[in-house]
């Protein structure tokens, strides 16, 4: 896809970074090795405050490629309120994600976006599950206690909802309510709007360079709390009542 013609596009690919400078080229060649020749798609960096090189790495890359697009909170906002600010700029009907840092590896984004297409109405979120994770042993811990609570109390049926390699109906993020820290819980909420989950297992590897900017649980006591919001949407959800338009001939 050389240009961004927007009519055409049929997949966004939806990256939220802060300070990756170094890491900004090397992932978009990755993202179109992955890409290309497969699905007319763009590129959304949503650039979270950064404060070194991004913005204008981003910005020369974006003179060679048409589909390139920057997106830019003037402040640091948070990696859930970069990746909605990405999907709501989306073009496509299929929006997947990525983080910024190369720990994801694009070589699986086919696999994603194909499983959302080949689910129909029925799939609405397909969720990367990492093997092999390049992390540090404190961090697995972490991430292991951390999602072993939230399936306790949410049964969401997903051992792993920290990686960032997701792809998803447009339509579907956009009906979700959103509140900072969402994007750690969508295998929950997707299954709260009624859809199924298609499961990936993708490959960890470690950054390209940098250190990391955006992390699971960052803040234990807000984790807690949004866990607590995330249980109370759940259960107070209704079943979406059908609603019939009468005509003047009914």
């Amino acid at each position: 896809m050389v240009s961004s013609d927007i009519a055409a596009v049929a997949v966004s690919i939806v990256v939220p970074v802060r300070n990756e400078a170094d890491n900004v080229a090397p992932l978009i060649a990755e993202i179109a090795t992955a890409l290309d020749g497969r699905w007319p798609y763009e590129i959304i960096y949503v650039n979270d405050g950064s404060t070194d090189a991004t913005a204008e790495r981003l910005s020369a890359l974006m003179q060679q490629r048409g589909n390139l697009r920057q997106l830019r909170h003037a402040t640091s906002s948070g990696q859930s309120a970069a990746v909605r600010s990405g999907v709501r700029a989306a073009h496509g009907a299929i929006v997947a994600t990525l983080d910024g840092d190369g720990q994801n590896n694009p070589a699986f984004l086919p696999d994603l976006i194909a499983a959302v297409e080949n689910g129909g109405e029925r799939v609405g979120l397909a969720a990367g599950q990492r093997v092999g994770r390049k992390d540090t042993g404190f961090k697995k811990i972490q991430s292991r206690i951390a999602n072993g609570i939230r399936n306790g109390i949410l049964h969401d049926g997903t051992r792993d909802t920290g990686c960032g390699l997701k792809a998803f109906r447009r339509e579907v993020f956009l009906a979700m309510p959103y509140f900072d820290g969402l994007h750690r819980f969508l295998p929950a909420l997707v299954r709260r709007e009624g859809y199924e989950i298609a499961y990936v297992d993708v490959t960890d590897r470690p950054r390209h360079s940098g250190v990391s900017n955006y992390g699971f649980f960052d803040r234990l006591w807000i984790g807690i709390m949004d866990l607590a919001g995330v249980w109370w949407l759940i259960r107070r959800k209704k079943p979406t009542p059908v609603a019939t338009e009468v005509t003047r001939h009914d």
